[in-house]
């Protein structure tokens, strides 16, 4: 009986039925909405009717994931890597040790 409480289909359905009960009872003790005009205008950071758009630039921040990215997969290789297999994470360091040369040689 546990194995079939267990199961993932049947999880997912107890936790949205207990998800959708939660969400019933908060609905009811939530205060009533009023409607307004400006109910469905944008709102940002405190102001209204802000016309202008900020365009943030990612140009700074694309090295640090870059450096992540390579340094969270060549651990991944290395810690993971069988014991009697030396020349793929080896492959793996140099390959990485290739790329950080690229995103330090600014």
């Amino acid at each position: 009986m546990t194995q079939i409480l267990l199961s993932p289909p049947l999880a997912l359905l107890v936790l949205l039925l207990v998800g959708l009960i939660l969400s019933y009872l908060a609905a009811s003790l939530a205060a009533p909405g009023k409607d307004s005009q400006r109910k469905l205008e944008s709102y940002a950071c405190g102001q209204r009717n802000v016309t202008h758009n900020v365009v943030p630039d990612y140009g700074q921040f694309y090295p640090y994931a870059f450096f992540f990215t390579v340094m969270h997969v060549l651990v991944l290789v290395v810690a993971t890597a069988p014991a009697d297999a030396l020349t793929l994470p080896l492959l793996y360091v140099a390959a990485g040790v290739l790329a950080l040369l690229i995103i330090f040689r600014r």
